[in-house]
């Protein structure tokens, strides 16, 4: 848990809200000529801004989608009452709220009757705030699956694909990643260490690639982070390598066709990540894998709330069940391999994102009264 002192409360003040401030004028400037307008909102660096819109215009119809995870009422207690309160009479001001899953709607509406104490309507996804209603929906982000596709018919993706089966050994792991703490990829590795260990029959017949694209390398944690992820690479290659294999290849750029060109022949995708909003890894690899490769789900991602009945699922904290499924994935007879892998297949290509911008104008117009 942090420590809250001023600067963290001064931060708060004269940081997150000006920048919300800021921004509000802004768009109060794009609404001088609008009448009825309506303003869609994103994400958790805004949160308090809906409430300076709807001071000055209480006409406008304000929608704000959220795409991190809403946590329980608990977690947000490490935050002082001050803060709480003006995020979420920020956040309130809405008419919508959306969110990507039911899990976290329903942890939202929680953390309004509980930390709020406000009246919630938990069947309905509604709160009674101000003397208005606020829907609370979920709208799960779905990929555009003909889009990952024809970037997975690119000559450059072919040519990394004669690369890639050129020095293939018999199975294949990959994960594809932002090298961001909340990726997980610090326990992924060590899950993987662990399943050398207990299962040496695997030894130069695996190998885990991990492309993971650098982020936020300015900051002192996340460049930190890199550090660490490779010591531990090299420490695993150390351990379990021999002259001619290198148990895990550490990829440190941001190149799309070079991923995609993994995803068509993974034997094992991994996305163990501690938490995630939605995370459309899990849904672009099995869209173009062309093995029958299984996919390893933290439980703790939002698209686990769609996937998880075809994927192994694991809580992203439990080294041991990691490596184990690891061992279940490469060891699955074909049959249940198809079975799992159609069935992610069918759930990822039922909806597109276009699907998921009409639902939420179509509630748009239904809570504006348009319908």
């Amino acid at each position: 848990a942090p420590d809250i002192r001023r600067n963290e409360t001064e931060a708060f003040e004269f940081g997150y809200n000006a920048v919300n401030e800021d921004l509000a004028r802004a768009v109060l400037d794009e609404l001088e000529d609008v009448e009825n307008p309506v303003v869609m909102v994103h994400d958790y660096h805004l949160y308090t801004l809906p409430a300076l819109i709807r001071h000055a215009r209480p006409d406008a119809f304000l929608h704000h989608f959220v795409h991190i995870p809403w946590s329980q009422p608990d977690s947000w207690r490490v935050l002082p009452s001050m803060m709480r309160r003006e995020i979420y009479s920020g956040i309130l001001a809405n008419d919508i709220i959306g969110f990507h899953t039911r899990s976290y709607r329903r942890n939202f509406l929680q953390c309004c009757r509980d930390l709020m104490d406000l009246d919630v309507d938990m069947e309905r996804g509604v709160v009674h705030f101000e003397d208005r209603e606020v829907w609370v929906r979920a709208y799960p982000l779905p990929i555009d699956a003909s889009a990952i596709q024809a970037v997975a018919r690119r000559e450059r993706v072919r040519r990394f694909e004669e690369e890639l089966l050129g020095r293939r050994r018999d199975h294949l792991i990959l994960r594809v990643d932002r090298a961001d703490l909340s990726k997980n990829v610090l326990r992924g590795f060590s899950a993987f260490d662990v399943f050398l260990e207990q299962h040496p029959e695997f030894r130069e017949r695996v190998t885990f690639i991990a492309q993971l694209m650098p982020s936020r390398t300015d900051v002192p944690e996340y460049a930190e982070y890199l550090e660490r992820i490779e010591a531990v690479v090299a420490v695993v290659n150390h351990r379990h390598g021999s002259p001619d294999w290198m148990p895990i290849q550490l990829k440190l750029r941001d190149d799309l066709e070079e991923a995609v060109a993994a995803y068509k022949h993974y034997d094992v995708l991994m996305v163990n990540a501690m938490f995630d909003g939605m995370n459309l890894v899990a849904k672009e690899g099995p869209m173009v894998n062309e093995r029958g490769g299984a996919s390893i789900l933290s439980e703790n991602t939002g698209a686990h709330e769609e996937l998880g009945e075809y994927a192994l699922s694991v809580n992203p904290f439990d080294i041991q069940e990691l490596a184990d499924s690891i061992h279940a994935a490469l060891t699955m007879d074909d049959e249940e391999r198809h079975r799992r892998h159609e069935g992610l297949k069918s759930i990822i290509t039922a909806r597109n994102p276009g699907d998921w911008v009409d639902d939420q104008l179509a509630d748009i117009r239904r809570k504006g009264g348009v319908e």
